[in-house]
């Protein structure tokens, strides 16, 4: 989400079933809200989970951590059967364990989730989000101050990626061809800043800019594609990849191109909440070597975005 200024890879995904619904579906201010993704621990401050005792006594008491999300970006986080499943989902499930809280998810669009943050209404954001300077220090795209900034712990790898109809119809063949076309994105991500940046580099060079579309969701974005409108779009790679191999049993989408400015994907925490931020990272750091946090990116076939260690603010 992706991805996902709020934003976000081949995957040999797993799931059964992935329908039109997954692109249009799971959208919405407020979607799926109280969708737990934890296992260990609930309420009281007694707890004998291994790191119950470095979160922060509110956390302790609540026995959960509310975690805002964009549940639209198979594999990374979506809705299947009522319920808010993903890479993300089953990496909260892992640090909640070491934790000994739940990680409760609720879907809201994707560029309300840092508000929502900042606002006390989540603990946390785990929705595909990349880890930038100018999130960290509360920047918009112009570079001027909008709030606090956050802090992030980073645990996924990915980069943008350029998604045509199947076929490749009009012939895209990387961001490159992008000068002059029509292109889909969703709003408030890192990958509509890269088709800004393009677009920049176009009229540079003497060409037209390109002519960017964004929307509210991912799922607009995708459909506007399929449809024609757009020539392309724009997507973290695990999420184009999820729907090149999925998307109407594949013969949606394909990806054009390689991945562009990749980075780390991180959980947003609140500047003022410096404990939760670093009793995530000790989970984070505790599932890798325990191998909990490898299995739950297999699972998904996501395992090309692993990191090897926990990190904190390690975007640019």
């Amino acid at each position: 989400m992706a991805a996902r200024i709020p934003t976000r890879r081949t995957i040999a995904a797993v799931l059964a079933t992935t329908t039109a619904a997954l692109l249009l579906g799971a959208c919405g201010d407020r979607t799926d809200a109280g969708q737990g993704a934890g296992t260990a621990g609930a309420g009281g401050a007694q707890n004998d989970a291994p790191l119950f005792s470095k979160l922060p006594a509110d956390i302790r008491n609540a026995g959960v951590i509310k975690v805002g999300t964009d549940a639209t970006y198979a594999p990374m986080e979506f809705v299947e059967n009522g319920k808010i499943v993903g890479v993300d989902p089953d990496i909260a499930d892992a640090l909640g364990k070491q934790l000994g809280v739940r990680f409760v998810f609720t879907s809201g669009t994707f560029d309300s989730l840092i508000t929502s943050l900042n606002s006390g209404r989540q603990d946390v954001v785990m929705s595909s989000v990349s880890d930038t300077m100018a999130r960290q220090q509360g920047l918009d795209d112009k570079g001027q101050k909008t709030g606090n900034g956050v802090d992030f712990v980073d645990y996924f790898v990915a980069g943008s990626v350029v998604y045509v109809q199947k076929g490749n119809p009009r012939g895209i063949r990387s961001i490159a061809d992008l000068c002059g076309r029509r292109t889909a994105v969703q709003r408030g991500t890192t990958f509509e800043e890269v088709v800004k940046t393009r677009s920049k580099e176009c009229e540079a060079a003497g060409k037209p800019a390109v002519t960017i579309e964004s929307f509210p969701t991912d799922a607009e974005a995708q459909t506007r594609v399929k449809a024609g409108g757009a020539v392309a779009g724009v997507n973290d790679y695990p999420v184009a990849a999820y729907l090149a191999l999925k998307a109407d049993g594949g013969n949606a989408f394909e990806i054009v191109g390689n991945q562009i400015e990749a980075g780390p994907f991180g959980i947003a925490v609140a500047k003022d909440n410096p404990g939760l931020r670093d009793a995530l990272k000790a989970a984070l750091a505790a599932v890798i070597e325990d191998g909990s946090y490898r299995k739950a990116l297999d699972k998904w076939g996501a395992g090309t975005g692993a990191v090897t260690s926990a990190s904190v603010n390690a975007g640019s």
